[in-house]
């Protein structure tokens, strides 16, 4: 038989049994996919086996699903359609789980319908970034963008469609997002949700849930008159957008009149609905739809997370202001309502502010200014409430003070509903080798602070190494800045011999003769940027803890005396849903007494899910301004996680890609390792030059002055 030779049924059936044992029962088996497949090529017949044992890795069912309906899918898309079908499963699957990856496989023919549209409109995937910088840049509260049918937003979140394709290219399509954005957008900062007015309007019954598509029209006569006002440029291109795929008004126009005039808000929306019920709705391409009920979820939870942390605040700040903490005497109490009388707001008129107001924070009768991150939680709550209610203005007694706002008890699995994005939590794809393709937003990263240690420890360091470290010293300081003679110059301190010599003779050739006779020293200066990444998994306890510890404090006088810009930070975690950055030094910070103390407070904590913290530390290495960008992972072995599929070639391959992706990005990456083992992957992950095995803590940072060399030359 040829080995390009379709197989037969029995064949097929024989193969798919061999990945699909898990599903398969006495009342179902593999024949009917078998039967279906068998009348295709080879190729065909081999891709449908491949991608099947691919996805019987995570789920034995989808892998039957997607055999079931993959001969369907091949008639009505060509191979590389069929591929993007189901990897879009996949993903559904990683995001929701299998129930919609299920019916994401049985409609195939729906995702073929739509292929046309798929391949010249714009996925959000490849845009969201864009559109979530471009959101947090108009104002007010940090909007984060996230996939779903319709758009709409919780206040928090701004979800769009997966794929737009119904303008001819992806450009226009982007447009359109971006006009569907700032229609959400402005839904927050106008002021469609603020003080409750529309939620408290429903739940009386004042606006009956069938006239919320009427609401909706008219507010957004509202909202585009205010977008037209502050943002004209954006507001023209809505208008042609909207006028390109909805045409021109049909009489709503007069009717609506109030709702552009300044200072119209929602209350007036609200008004207008009564005399305009009945009428149908007014298409329009980026409106999208309100839920009412996914605002009011996240708002109550926004609410008592924002209450709580301005409470606290104002209890820090009168504790700067007289000098002890409130309530000393009344260790449990969480309110201290006598500095009710202490504390208020006072209203100013501000143009510049979606609701014409803008509020100063008095305390003891006197404007105090508070700290940026204090300034931002009031905004939020101004944004929500229209003012800042008075049950916030009493501070945190001792019990709530000290408790904070309790984020160690805070479910990882919260991440995933999008409660604590603005609380420090960062989605990050992962590369599955198997699928050839990134799960998106699989893992969740949150910094942590590294506790400070005392301090023994890094002169302890430095009385051991004293010898070392003046002679790794002598060694950056010939890396600081050195001299170059250049040639051929038109001044310069010396003659240049060579360039005389030619210039003689182009002379003698009757040539003009050149006035570049001269040589001169040119200091080079340096414009590096260094990310220092340890590794702070448990299996680092002991002696690797403390060489690490040693190595981190000789790179660092090592790099402070060099005068390149550097920062210190570990990882560890449990899990893609508590991957974990520790921010040891940041380039933004001082290499001073507080970082020392962070360096000798490192400390073994779980697993090391390496690629997450790649991704995230190049994304901070990548906003720095510098020629030289260098990413130097300090390890003691392989990527590992609790998670058993992370461990082996999952990991290696995800941290490989995850090295690749900063490459892009421009950035160099070495891994110094104490692993014996190391020449065994690391040459797979970070290529055959670009990573040492050491055993000798003493000879770690001299290995780096000679990656300085060869990297920065």
């Amino acid at each position: 038989m040829k080995l390009d030779a379709a197989l037969s049924a029995d064949a097929l059936e024989e193969l798919m049994e061999a990945y699909l044992d898990a599903a398969l029962s006495s009342r179902r088996d593999a024949s009917q996919p078998a039967r279906d497949l068998a009348a295709f090529g080879r190729r065909g017949q081999q891709f449908v086996l491949h991608w099947g044992a691919v996805i019987a890795k995570d789920n034995a069912e989808l892998a039957y699903q997607f055999t079931a309906f993959a001969p369907r899918a091949m008639r009505l898309m060509d191979l590389d359609a069929v591929e993007s079908w189901l990897l879009y499963a996949m993903d559904l699957y990683d995001k929701k789980g299998q129930i919609p990856a299920i019916r994401a496989f049985q409609q195939v023919a729906d995702f073929a319908a739509n292929m046309q549209e798929r391949l010249a409109g714009m996925a959000l995937e490849d845009c969201s970034a864009v559109l979530e910088r471009f959101v947090c840049g108009l104002n007010g509260r940090p909007l984060k963008i996230a996939p779903a049918d319709i758009p709409y937003t919780d206040t928090e979140s701004v979800f769009l469609p997966p794929i737009l394709g119904r303008l001819p290219d992806k450009e226009a399509n982007f447009r359109l997002y971006k006009a569907m954005a700032v229609h959400q957008w402005a839904q927050n900062w106008y002021g469609t949700w603020r003080a409750g007015l529309l939620l408290e309007a429903l739940d009386s019954g004042r606006l009956a849930p069938r006239d919320l598509a009427i609401f909706h029209v008219l507010e957004t006569f509202r909202l585009d008159a205010c977008i037209a006002r502050d943002y004209p440029g954006l507001r023209r291109d809505m208008t042609a957008l909207r006028l390109e795929l909805d045409g021109e008004d049909s009489g709503w126009r007069s009717a609506v009149d109030r709702l552009t005039e300044p200072g119209s808000d929602v209350r007036e929306t609200l008004r207008l609905v009564e005399a305009l019920r009945g009428r149908p709705p007014r298409p329009c391409c980026y409106r999208g739809e309100l839920q009412p009920d996914a605002v009011r979820t996240r708002l109550a939870i926004r609410s008592a997370l924002e209450q709580d942390r301005f409470r606290i605040a104002l209890a820090k700040m009168l504790e700067d202001q007289d000098g002890a903490p409130p309530g000393e005497d009344r260790p449990e109490a969480e309110t201290l309502p006598e500095t009710r009388d202490r504390l208020a707001t006072r209203r100013h008129e501000d143009p510049d502010s979606p609701n014409g107001v803008r509020f100063d924070l008095m305390l003891d009768g006197k404007p105090v200014a508070p700290p940026e991150d204090v300034i931002s939680t009031m905004e939020s709550i101004i944004q929500d409430h229209g003012e800042i209610p008075p049950e916030y203005l009493v501070a945190a007694g001792p019990g709530l003070y000290k408790r904070g706002l309790g984020d160690d008890e805070r479910a990882a699995e919260s991440v995933w509903a999008g409660t604590y994005h603005e609380d420090g939590a960062f989605p990050y794809d992962e590369w599955d080798h198997s699928r050839q393709h990134h799960r998106k937003g699989w893992c969740i990263l949150r910094e942590h602070p590294v506790p400070p240690s005392d301090p023994d420890f890094y002169y302890q360091t430095l009385r051991k190494y004293g010898g070392l470290i003046k002679s790794i010293r002598r060694t950056f300081e010939v890396l600081r800045g050195e001299d170059r003679l250049l040639k051929r110059q038109s001044d310069g301190e010396d003659v240049d011999i060579d360039a005389l010599v030619d210039a003689y003779a182009d002379v003698h050739a009757g040539l003009e003769m050149t006035d570049r006779l001269f040589t001169r020293m040119h200091k080079d200066e340096r414009n590096i940027a260094v990310m220092l990444m340890v590794d702070m998994s448990g299996s680092t306890k002991g002696w690797i803890n403390q060489a690490e510890r040693e190595a981190l404090i000789l790179l660092a006088e090592a790099l402070d005396t060099l005068g390149d810009r550097f920062a210190i930070y570990g990882f560890s975690g449990w899990t893609r849903k508590r991957c974990e950055a520790y921010p040891v030094k940041t380039f933004a910070q001082a290499y001073d007494e507080d970082a020392k103390a962070r360096i000798c407070g490192i400390a073994p904590r779980d697993y090391t899910r390496m690629g997450v913290a790649i991704r995230h530390l190049s994304h901070l290495l990548a906003e720095q301004e510098a020629r030289v960008k260098l990413l130097i992972t300090l390890s003691d072995g392989k990527p590992d996680d609790y998670d058993h599929q992370y461990r082996g070639e999952y990991g290696i391959e995800d941290t490989r890609q995850a090295l690749f992706e900063a490459r892009l990005n421009g950035i160099h990456a070495f891994c110094i390792t104490i692993d014996e083992t190391g020449a065994d992957y690391l040459p797979h992950m970070y290529g055959p030059a670009n990573y040492a095995v050491i055993c000798d803590v003493s000879k770690l940072p001299l290995k780096v002055s000679d990656i300085y060399r060869k990297l920065t030359s």
